[in-house]
């Protein structure tokens, strides 16, 4: 397998600490093994192709749908020291836009670090309060468009865990070290070289507003931090989630956000931290899951408003205007056929209208069977097979913005294949 000399140096380094923590591990006992991974072969009926995915953006229905490989694993050594609980985590990860690694041309594919950090509770000055730094995830997704529509992740410091009475409170720093390409859609050039981007998050959760069901309140600002004479892009962003246990045998969550300038609507970094205040997005998300009996699944509802400079890049190629109204609605279901055998049924249809341009539509059906632990929707592994059929229009398969390259000259196309699937 060929990878280059950096990504394989990163694996290399990557192994020496997870084996530095096991040997940590061993002497105490308690490690912690968790990790996930997807990936299969497939085909498809386009010409030319070796496989195809279908969506629009970067959402898409991943059933049947996901044209790469991918798997993160992570050891974690929780101990105990003059009364202080810590807690080491290391995750390392794998990926490949392809079956093989040597596919790719692209030096960030392959391995990684994707989280190390640490994290402390009980020290004398705050004992119910957790501290942590390092390189952490903060996120919550619905998995069926393995989307984070909350994704405060990155190399940072915090502490959460105060009570407040009504609820808990945290507060976070980020530093992003990407340097900045463009201020309100045009390219910056200078020579002195960029800091990257700092964010600070606030966040209140855990409160209480019905039974079985809480909030959580996030505050983010964000700020590029240049040299070179080039000003820093300021944002900010809010993030309102509700989120429902025992909503038939599953749950319910629940987005409203708005983001602009630097601040990214996922809470995150935005275009690397270069886009000024006339950036503005604004998103609804509702997601309910269940399981009734043998029928379980999760359904999505989403709608997002982005506005844009005029002199930022159009959104579309079929389109002058970089502003937009994108929404989709889909959902998956599973029924358990046997207890180890499942049917799996996914549809799924996203909509993307460019101000100024045609709208770009696209319809994706998965269906198959899969084998399992057990019958339930969130039962993991599952060694699946599925046929998929796409349906989009001509705007959709004209716009190569759309990263899916459609074949221009049809607007259907079927893929076939295996994926597997497994989180533990």
């Amino acid at each position: 397998m060929n990878t280059t000399p950096r990504t394989t140096a990163v694996f290399r380094a990557a192994v020496v600490c997870a084996a530095g923590l096991a040997g940590v591990a061993t002497s105490a006992q308690a490690v912690d093994w968790t990790g996930y991974m997807r990936g299969g072969p497939a085909a498809t009926d386009v010409s030319g192709k070796s496989r195809q995915c279908y969506g629009i953006g970067e959402l898409k229905y991943r059933l049947g749908n996901e044209c790469d490989f991918y798997g993160e694993f992570q050891l974690a050594q929780a101990m105990k020291a003059d009364g202080v609980d810590f807690n080491a985590v290391l995750m390392t990860n794998y990926y490949s836009p392809a079956t093989e690694s040597d596919k790719s041309a692209n030096p960030a594919d392959n391995f990684g670090v994707e989280q190390a950090y640490v994290e402390m509770k009980g020290v004398d000055i705050a004992p119910q309060a957790l501290f942590w730094m390092g390189k952490r995830r903060d996120r919550d997704d619905v998995h069926i468009v393995d989307t984070f529509f909350t994704n405060m992740s990155g190399v940072g410091a915090g502490i959460e865990n105060i009570d407040v009475g009504f609820g808990k409170f945290g507060v976070a720093g980020y530093k992003n070290d990407s340097p900045a390409q463009y201020v309100d859609g045009e390219h910056i050039a200078t020579t002195g070289g960029n800091n990257g981007v700092g964010r600070l998050h606030a966040q209140l959760y855990d409160i209480p507003v019905n039974p079985d069901g809480k909030l959580r309140l996030v505050a983010t600002y964000s700020r590029g931090d240049s040299q070179g004479g080039i000003k820093g892009q300021d944002g900010f962003g809010f993030n309102v989630e509700h989120t429902q246990d025992k909503f038939f045998g599953g749950g319910n969550h629940i987005w409203l956000q708005y983001a602009e300038g630097s601040t990214d609507i996922n809470q995150g970094i935005s275009d690397n931290g270069a886009h000024g205040s006339g950036y503005k997005v604004w998103r609804v998300v509702e997601s309910p899951s269940w399981q009734v009996g043998s029928f379980g699944g999760q359904a999505i509802l989403m709608y997002q408003h982005n506005k844009a400079p005029d002199t930022a890049p159009p959104v579309s190629l079929l389109s002058t205007s970089p502003s937009s109204n994108y929404w989709t609605v889909g959902g998956r279901g599973s029924w358990g056929l046997t207890k180890n055998v499942k049917w799996l049924t996914e549809v799924g249809y996203s909509s993307l209208k460019p101000s100024g341009g045609p709208n770009e539509n696209v319809t994706k059906v998965t269906i198959g069977p899969a084998l399992s632990t057990g019958p339930d929707f969130w039962k993991r592994p599952e060694l699946r097979l599925y046929v998929t059929y796409a349906d989009y229009n001509k705007a959709a398969a004209e716009d190569t913005n759309n990263n899916y390259g459609f074949p221009a000259n049809k607007t259907s196309a079927v893929s076939y294949g295996a994926q597997l699937e497994i989180w533990f």
